[in-house]
């Protein structure tokens, strides 16, 4: 159900099943000035500080101005269009304006306020900051009106101060609202201070990051080392006999390890400049065709370094695996044990055969 009603020319609407109401036709809500809009103002200007939210109010007011422009440009005249604007305003609980003077050449503009929202709520507050929402609106207002790039509302009467009404002087200002935020945050004292602290906090962030780095790189430098450790352990290379290098391999080999070990083998060989390699395999109990087929090539490379390579240990699984994928076992140098593939390298030194 929407019920409507007419009230200083206006129309009002309020929509009963939303819980909305709408003023001219824009969407609208009541306020209770000196207990909910002052406890909002009020939180605000604790938060940020007296300066800094002043200069926040007068950019939102001068920032907030397209609809009232549009609304003066209806008329013939600024005058007639800020007239109507008057009214409206004091419709809308925004007190009583007087456009005082308006020099156009000299683009200054003075202004008087009674019984605005920001003054009332400043008398229940007991603090006199100033109405610089009200001031910034007439700042935006005025610039588009003088047609310059920025315009600045300087009030020099204040009803929270002793006086009759609030008065607004505003002039064209080569300082912008930013420049004025710059200015203040330069030189205040306490926004310095904030500053600092904000600064001491992220430079301790920084630190605490970089300690954390700093300690994951030395866990992962050990990991990497306790790897390297395993993998040593996991495929010892043993020189068992001037020139004869042994690799008894333990447990399942799987690609990755075959791989490593074909590496860690054939440097051994390039250093100890061996000429038999024993490869024993009494330790394993299953390898599967990738893995056959990374040993076949393991013995491959070996020889082509010139270390006739051993093959020890192989159980019956093992060898039905090899001749499954068709490695020619006749053509590998096997032996039974470990033993006895060290008898013959030995004898193979000693007569210099390989």
């Amino acid at each position: 159900m929407i019920e409507r009603a007419t009230l200083g020319g206006l129309e009002f609407e309020y929509d009963t099943e939303r819980g909305n109401i709408r003023m001219a036709g824009n969407p609208a809500i009541f306020i209770w000035t000196e207990s909910t809009l002052t406890g909002l103002i009020s939180g605000l200007q604790r938060m940020v500080g007296t300066d800094r939210f002043r200069l926040a109010l007068h950019g939102g007011g001068r920032d907030g101005v397209e609809g009232d422009w549009a609304y003066i440009s209806q008329f013939p005249s600024f005058e007639a269009g800020f007239a109507a604007l008057v009214e409206v305003a004091a419709t809308f609980g925004w007190g009583r304006w007087e456009l005082v003077s308006l020099d156009r050449k000299a683009r200054r503009a003075v202004l008087r306020v009674h019984h605005h929202w920001e003054t009332n709520i400043q008398k229940v507050l007991g603090v006199s900051w100033g109405a610089s929402y009200l001031g910034g609106k007439f700042a935006g207002i005025f610039q588009r009106h003088f047609e310059v790039s920025q315009c600045w509302a300087e009030q020099v009467a204040s009803v929270t101060s002793g006086d009759a009404y609030d008065e607004f002087v505003v002039t064209p200002s080569e300082a912008s609202l930013e420049d004025r935020i710059e200015h203040m945050l330069a030189t205040d004292d306490a926004t310095r201070a904030d500053l600092a602290v904000a600064l001491e906090r992220v430079r301790k962030e920084v630190d605490e990051r970089a300690e954390t780095e700093r300690q994951l790189l030395e866990k992962l430098s050990l990991i990497a080392q306790q790897e390297e450790a395993i993998r040593a352990l996991a495929t010892p290379i043993i020189e068992v006999w001037e020139g004869v290098l042994s690799l008894p391999l333990i447990g399942a080999v799987d690609g990755r390890r075959a791989a490593d070990t074909m590496g860690r083998l054939l440097e051994a060989i390039i250093q100890k400049k061996a000429r038999h390699t024993i490869i024993d395999l009494t330790g394993v109990e299953f390898i599967d065709t990738a893995t056959a087929e990374h040993l076949l090539r393991l013995v491959m490379a070996a020889e082509l370094l010139g270390a006739r390579c051993i093959i020890t240990g192989i159980r019956p699984s093992i060898a039905q695996t090899m001749v499954s994928i068709g490695i020619d076992l006749s053509k590998l140098t096997t032996r039974a044990s470990l033993r006895d593939g060290l008898v013959y390298c030995i004898d193979q030194a000693r007569t210099g055969g390989r």
